[in-house]
């Protein structure tokens, strides 16, 4: 059962398992959208991000075109010409918060050495999509040497901590804590019937997430 005014969003980079934070939370009665927006009720398909900035933007409500759903697992874009990050986006979360005291933040994480390995093996996304556009923290020509997506990746970590420091609609959990689901079932006050390893790169059996 979902508590009422329950919504949870996850600030996890790409490549921190949020596919498996997402399908555990379909496992326990969350509807859920990964990434893409699949079903809506005007049949269209969309992204996650620019759902949430197309509601801030045209509403202040970044969860206004959300409503079809309770939870967000991986809510960045970038594909082609679309290129959207809100969980780097303070104003964009404080809305969240201020407008949804019932929501939830997560983040997601693996260690920086592993997490950055994964978006290097990850199709073009680290070797490609991420050095050549330009990402909060992360401008246009970084990210191609070593180092640079371990230090992207750590920054965006310090962000939230920073943001939620002392707060209780907050939780930081490392996707490999075996832990984790304990943790989360407790956070959320909700029981995880599944925990495993969902879209996970065959190259190294790590966690992965769509993009």
């Amino acid at each position: 059962m979902i508590p009422d005014g329950l919504r949870v969003i996850n600030l996890g980079l790409p490549k921190s398992g949020t596919t498996t934070l997402g399908k555990a939370l379909d496992k326990a009665g969350f509807r859920v959208a990964d990434y893409r927006l699949r079903q809506r009720k005007d049949n269209r398909r969309g992204f996650v991000g620019l759902a949430l900035y197309r509601g801030y933007y045209e509403t202040g409500d970044p969860l206004h075109f959300l409503s079809d759903y309770d939870a967000l697992s991986e809510i960045n874009v970038l594909r082609k010409k679309r290129n959207a990050w809100p969980q780097t986006d303070w104003g964009l979360i404080e809305a969240i918060r201020m407008l949804h005291p019932g929501a939830r933040f997560l983040l997601s994480s693996r260690p920086p050495e592993d997490h950055a390995a994964s978006m290097r093996r990850w199709s073009d996304l680290g070797t490609g999509r991420m050095p050549n556009s330009s990402i909060p923290g992360l401008p246009m020509g970084f990210g191609a040497k070593p180092g640079e997506l371990e230090r992207w990746i750590e920054g965006h970590t310090a962000f939230c901590r920073h943001v939620f420091a002392g707060a209780e609609d907050f939780l930081e959990y490392d996707v490999a804590d075996p832990k984790a689901r304990a943790k989360l079932a407790g956070f959320l006050g909700v029981d995880l019937p599944w925990w495993g390893k969902a879209n996970a790169n065959p190259a190294s059996g790590g966690e992965t997430s769509e993009s």
